[in-house]
Formats: C-alpha cells, sequence, structure tokens
C-alpha cells in the first residue's frame, strides 16, 4: 500500500572524506537523490506503483478553524475484531488526502474509483473499507483513489458537510490528473461504506454545484461520479421516517447508476437501500440491489460463513456488465 508522504524519512550517516571534498559532495547530493526517489514512489500490496499521497487542498481546508489532536488509529484492544481481525480506526483527520493505488498494467481497464471508508462520520476504517478495497479493485483491473476525508464531524453544520467538500474536491483531483494516470474521465465512479457510503450517495446526487468555492482549475472539472457502489449505506432515509428519504439525497435522472449492498438485519436499518433503490427506480436510473438476509453491519469484503461477504464477487460481475473491470 502506498506509504504516506509525512511518515517517510530519509536517514543517512554522515560521510566524511577530508581529503575528497568534491566526493564527499557527490556522495551527499546522491543520497539526496535517492532519499527523494524513496518519498516519491510507493508499492502497493498488488505490487503495482502507486502515486504520491497528495494533499486535497492548498493549505487549510475550507472552513476549518479548530486545532484538532495529532491524527491516530484510535483503536482499542478490546474493540471488536471483523473476520478474526483488527481494523484501524483513524480519528482526528485535519488534512485530508488521495492515495492512488494502480490497477496493474496488463489488467488496466481505465476505469477508476474513489473509495470512500466509513466509521460513523467519527473515524475511519481505513483498512477494512479502504486500503484492502483498493487491492481488490486493483486485481480486477480497476484503479482505486483512497480518501483520507475530515472527522470527525465538525461542530454546528452538518456531519456529512466537511466530508462532502473533500469527495467533490477528490473528483475533481482525479478528473484533473487523469491522463496522467491513466484513467478514462468518463469511467471514474465512487464507492462507500456505511458513512462513506452516505458520502457516496451525497456526491451523486449534489455534483451540480461545489460546496465550497472553487480553489483552482481543478474544481472546474465535474465531480459527478460516473457510476456508484454503496455497501451497507447509512443516512439515506430520515432518522424519524425511515420510508422517506432524507432531504439532501435528491436523486434525479441524473443519478448514476448504482450497485447496493445490504444485510436485512443491519442496524443501521435495511430501508436506507430499499427506499433508495425505489426513487433511482422511478427516475429510471439503472441499479442492481443486493439483500441479504443476515449479516449486519461493517464486515467490509473480509469473507465469513455469512453470504453477504460474497458481496465483491457480485460487485465484480456488475463492473465488467458495464466494461470497468477485467476477467470473465
Amino acid at each position: 500500500m502506498p506509504v504516506p508522504l509525512e511518515v517517510i524519512t530519509a536517514h543517512s550517516r554522515r560521510l566524511t572524506f577530508e581529503n575528497e571534498p568534491s566526493f564527499n559532495l557527490l556522495v551527499k547530493t546522491l543520497l539526496l537523490v535517492l532519499g527523494a526517489m524513496c518519498a516519491i514512489f510507493a508499492i502497493n500490496a498488488a505490487g503495482s506503483e502507486a502515486t504520491p499521497v497528495m494533499a486535497l487542498w492548498p493549505g487549510t481546508a475550507p472552513g476549518d478553524k479548530e486545532t484538532l489532536p495529532e491524527e491516530q488509529d484510535t483503536t482499542k484492544p478490546t474493540d471488536d475484531l471483523v473476520a478474526g481481525k483488527r481494523l484501524i480506526r483513524l480519528g482526528n483527520v485535519s488534512k485530508p488526502t488521495i492515495s492512488v493505488y494502480q490497477a496493474p498494467a496488463d489488467k488496466r481497464t481505465g476505469a477508476a474509483v474513489v473509495v470512500c471508508p466509513g466509521g460513523g462520520y467519527h473515524i475511519l476504517a481505513m483498512d477494512l473499507e479502504g486500503t484492502e478495497v483498493c487491492d481488490w479493485l486493483n486485481s480486477i483491473g480497476v484503479t482505486a483513489v483512497l480518501l483520507k476525508y475530515r472527522v470527525p464531524a465538525r461542530a454546528g453544520i452538518p456531519s456529512y458537510a466537511a466530508a462532502e467538500q473533500d469527495a467533490q474536491r477528490a473528483m475533481g483531483l482525479v478528473r484533473s490528473h487523469a491522463e496522467e494516470w491513466g484513467i478514462d474521465k468518463k469511467k471514474l465512479g465512487i464507492l462507500g461504506f456505511s458513512a462513506g457510503g452516505n458520502l457516496a450517495a451525497l456526491t451523486c446526487n449534489r455534483w451540480a454545484s461545489r460546496s465550497y468555492s472553487q480553489f483552482d482549475e481543478a474544481d472546474s472539472r465535474s465531480c459527478r461520479p460516473d457510476f456508484a457502489l454503496l455497501i451497507y449505506p447509512a443516512y439515506l432515509t430520515q432518522k424519524d421516517h425511515g420510508d422517506q428519504l432524507a432531504p439532501e439525497m435528491n436523486v434525479t435522472s441524473n443519478t448514476p447508476p448504482t450497485f447496493i449492498v445490504m444485510a436485512e438485519d443491519d442496524p443501521v436499518r435495511v430501508e436506507n437501500v430499499l427506499v433508495y433503490s425505489a426513487a433511482l427506480h422511478k427516475q429510471k436510473v439503472p441499479f442492481e440491489l443486493h439483500v441479504y438476509p443476515t449479516g449486519g453491519h461493517g464486515y467490509g469484503l473480509r469473507p465469513t460463513k455469512q453470504l453477504v461477504t460474497t458481496w465483491p464477487q457480485r460487485a465484480a460481475e456488475w463492473l465488467r456488465s458495464r466494461g470497468l473491470a477485467a476477467g470473465n
């Protein structure tokens, strides 16, 4: 997986050649070049080169004034495991970034997906619903762009507001770098889990205008996803009226084709996907919905005995049917 640039440091032992100052200078120069090269490139788990971690915003993100504690994994030893493994619960994100995981060259389809981990707009499940998903997308020929958006939710504004700005900015940035990264601008989708699924749906339905003032040329690019995958999405319906869409989910005929997964016993409520799918159907937006009887919430794509964890196979089939993924 890509190594965040902020944690990469170059370490070298000082070399001295009292009678060969020019050679000493050459060695120092080479060490600096090698250190820079190590910082510029990282190797992801699929074995392909990934671009550096890129800051979303030039400076402070829009509207941010409060200073948060240091960004860190907040997982405790007593926290539940998923499929027998721990997960990273990243908290206090104030410097949002994107990390690009390039699909292997011999599989690459030109499609790319912005990946939005979940965490209730409080933390980010960075491996379970982030890096592991990027590796899976790479395995089917899709370039993945992992979005580390701001959490926790900022005070005084809707819980999704800061994250929505980050997602819109990420979509524009990817399109502005599409040629450089080997991405087809018309094959850029979004995938999200839980709160990240809510964020993905918001991006699908509120793309017509930015939720922040334009910073640069990237913000003139469309932030509309060409397709979407919503995995156990949250907050799509009203809190006290589960049979009605949340008011910010303005589904129209321009909402992109969508793949949706949820378990019927999900504590977030299966109505989230039933009501949302009905809205897509009403607007004649193509969608594929999979509701499984059991499985709960927060399984990512880690396989268990629960049938719901076979969803990546169904998603890969859906992507292939649309010419977006490699394989049969």
